[in-house]
Order: C-alpha cells, then structure tokens, then sequence
C-alpha cells in the first residue's frame, strides 16, 4: 500500500455541542505506515463540561484548565495537513463536525481538505451488527487502548482503515468514492 498517505484524525467535546472539543488526536500515515500519533487537550471554550460527556471519555475541566483553546490546537495539526491534506475519521459526520463549528466559532478560514468515514467504509465492505471503532478493531485485531481518548482513537481508526482498504483490494482513494466527502 504504498503512496497510501492520510491522517486519522479524532475528537472528544466536553458538551453536546461540536465546537466543544476537549481533546484532538491525530495518527499520521505515510506510505501504508504509522509514523506518528499526537493528541491534545483542548479548553473549551468556557471550560464547561457536561456530565454525560465526561462519563464517556473522563476528561474533566481541571484537566483542561491550562490547555490551549482550539485556533492554537488546529494550527499544529494544520502543519500535518499542510504535507497531507486527507483526513480519515471513523464515523466522520461527527469529526467534520467539530472541525467546521470550531473553525467557524473562532473565525478560522475553512481549508480544502478531503475526508474519508471509515465508518461508511465498513457498513459498506462488512456485514456485521455492529460497526463502533471498538467493536471492528476486535474483528481485526487491533489494538484498543484507551477507547474514547483522541491520539488512541485516530490511531485505531487509521488502522482500521488500511484493513479496510486492503479488505477492498483498493489501494488508492478514487476507487473508495462510496465514503468520501469534503470539509
């Protein structure tokens, strides 16, 4: 798989709302191989935590007081983009999501990134019941470390989606059209 380069990227919010990111992490691939993975706390903006939220991934606001907020965040992992401006995130609607509410809540410009869902990828290729992150890296036997922590998540998703792409016999991302979408 080689030429095959992407970042996985993954997002925890404090709240219901998508600027509410707390967490980011990215998993870096270049040519059909981990070479990085990155994550960031993040103070939301108000540093305002929902109950339900913090079940989920257990970052709370005394984690995140001395954190950058998002724009310092996203200009380090703009840098990656910069290299390779192709996102991969596993039930990519919810990560787009941040990104876009984020960019547009600090009144950052909107870059030209494509995306690929590994999510989509795998009610597509598979005929399981389930399809979460963790459930699929169990099928293919991929690491799950800390589930719900960004740098962990993009790193599961980026190796589910090399499976993926391997389990499609496409080794390039035209042909991987039926979960593809632009930020």
């Amino acid at each position: 798989m080689r030429k095959v380069n992407f970042i996985a990227i993954d997002f925890e919010t404090a709240t219901g709302k998508r600027a509410s990111i707390c967490e980011a992490g990215i998993c870096v691939v270049r040519n059909g191989k981990i070479v990085e993975t990155r994550s960031w706390l993040v103070r939301p903006q108000g540093n305002y935590y929902s109950y339900w939220n913090t079940q989920i991934h257990g970052i709370r606001p005394g984690d995140t007081i001395h954190s950058p907020e998002f724009p310092e965040v996203w200009e380090e992992i703009f840098e990656y983009l910069k290299d390779c401006p192709i996102l991969v995130a596993h039930n990519a609607a919810f990560d787009m999501g941040c990104i876009r509410h984020s960019l547009e809540l600090y009144g950052i410009e909107k870059p030209d990134i494509t995306y690929y869902c590994s999510l989509r990828a795998a009610r597509k290729l598979y005929n399981f019941g389930c399809n979460t992150l963790d459930y699929l890296c169990g099928r293919f036997g991929i690491p799950c470390r800390h589930h719900h922590r960004a740098g962990d998540d993009a790193e599961m998703c980026a190796q589910l989606f090399l499976q993926e792409m391997q389990d499609a016999l496409r080794c390039n991302y035209e042909t991987m059209e039926f979960c593809v979408g632009k930020l």
